[in-house]
C-alpha cells in the first residue's frame, strides 16, 4: 500500500490531504483491531452441520420452543436489528465511493465488510430456525430496504462518512446489546448470538471513533463542521423502509433504544473528541464547536416532547408477526 491519494472525487483537495496523511494510521487502527478481535461464525452459534443430525435436531427443538415465550415488542426489536444489518451492500458501496478503493481505508473497508455480513447471516439463521416471524413478509421488507438504497445527502464529503460511522456502530452496538439483554430471560441462545454481534459493533466503533479522532487532529475546523451536519439527527439505515417508523417507535416505547440512548451516545462522542476543550479554532471553527455542545439539551428536549406524546398506550401491527396487535 503506498501513500498515493485515493482515485476518487470525493472531499476537498484539503480533505483529501488530510485523508492520505491519515492512512499510516489507518493502517496501525486496522492491526490493532485485528489483534483484539477474536474471529466468529454463525454456525458456531447455532449449529446446521450434518455429522451429527439428531443432536442438531433436538438443540433446535429446544430453540423455537423457548423461542416462543418472545414478546412481540422483542420480535419487533429483532426484525429491526437484523434489517439494518442486512443493510450491509449500502455501507460497503458509501465507504468505498467516499474513501477509495486503493488504500488502506479499502483495506479496512473489506476487513469490516467481512465481518458485518456474519451479522445478518447469524440473526437470519436463528429467526428462520426459532420460526418467529412470518419469513416471506419479512423478505419483502428486507428487499423495499434495499430497493429504496441509502443515500444521505454527505456533499460528498468523507469526513462526514466516519462522522456517522461513529454514531451509527455505537447505537447498533446499544440496540443489539438491550434486545439481548432482555431476550436472556427468554431464549439465551439469541442473547450469546447478539453479544457477538454487539461486541464486533463495539470493536467497529472503536476504529471509526479513533479515525475521526485522527481528523479532528489534523483539520479541526472542517472536521467540526462535518460533524455538526451529521450529529444533530442521525438517519438510521432503513428510515425509508416501510413501516420503519413504527418499528421504531415500538422500541422506543419498549425502553430498548430511542432518543435517550442517543443523546448518551451523542455525549459520549462528545467527551471523547473533547469537542468542548478544542483550542485554536476559527472563528467559524468555535461557532461549530458551541453549537456541537448544545446538542445534547437539544436531544434531552426532543426526548421529552416524545415522551409527552407517548402518554397513554397505542396499538401497533405488523405482517412479519402476523398481523397480531402489540398494545404498549
Amino acid at each position: 500500500m503506498g501513500s498515493a491519494a485515493p482515485r476518487h472525487t470525493f472531499g476537498t483537495p484539503d480533505q483529501i490531504a488530510v485523508m492520505v496523511d491519515l492512512q499510516g494510521f489507518v493502517r496501525q487502527q486496522t492491526e490493532d483491531h485485528l489483534a483484539r478481535r477474536k474471529l466468529w461464525f454463525p454456525n458456531e452459534l447455532l449449529s446446521a452441520d450434518a455429522h451429527d443430525l439428531e443432536a442438531s435436531e433436538a438443540d433446535l427443538a429446544q430453540v423455537r420452543e423457548a423461542a416462543r415465550g418472545l414478546p412481540d415488542t422483542i420480535r419487533v426489536a429483532l426484525a429491526l436489528n437484523l434489517l439494518t444489518e442486512e443493510g450491509l451492500p449500502h455501507f460497503h458501496r458509501l465507504i468505498a465511493t467516499h474513501l477509495g478503493n486503493e488504500s488502506p481505508w479499502s483495506t479496512w473497508n473489506n476487513l469490516w465488510t467481512a465481518e458485518e455480513d456474519r451479522h445478518g447471516c447469524a440473526m437470519r439463521d436463528y429467526v428462520r430456525d426459532a420460526r418467529i416471524f412470518n419469513m416471506g413478509a419479512l423478505e419483502k421488507m428486507q428487499y423495499h430496504y434495499i430497493e429504496a438504497g441509502f443515500n444521505p445527502d454527505w456533499q460528498q464529503d468523507p469526513y462526514r462518512l466516519l462522522a456517522y460511522t461513529s454514531l451509527q456502530e455505537k447505537a447498533t452496538q446499544v440496540a443489539h446489546a438491550n434486545t439481548g439483554r432482555i431476550c436472556a430471560k427468554y431464549e439465551p441462545r439469541i442473547q450469546r448470538i447478539l453479544a457477538h454481534v454487539a461486541g464486533d459493533e463495539s470493536r467497529h466503533y472503536a476504529f471509526y471513533r479513533a479515525c475521526f479522532g485522527g481528523i479532528l487532529a489534523r483539520d479541526p475546523d472542517n472536521a467540526l463542521y462535518s460533524l455538526l451536519k451529521v450529529m444533530p439527527a442521525l438517519a438510521m439505515p432503513g428510515h425509508n423502509m416501510p413501516g420503519y417508523d413504527h418499528m421504531s417507535d415500538v422500541v422506543r416505547r419498549a425502553e430498548i433504544y430511542g432518543p435517550r440512548n442517543y443523546q448518551a451516545i451523542v455525549e459520549e462522542l462528545l467527551a471523547h473528541w473533547e469537542i468542548g476543550t478544542l483550542t485554536g479554532l476559527t472563528a467559524a471553527g468555535r461557532e461549530c464547536q458551541d453549537k456541537l455542545m448544545k446538542i445534547p439539551a437539544r436531544l434531552a428536549r426532543m426526548a421529552d416532547y416524545l415522551d409527552g406524546k407517548a402518554v397513554g398506550t397505542r396499538d401497533f401491527s405488523f405482517d412479519f408477526i402476523y398481523g397480531r396487535t402489540i398494545t404498549i
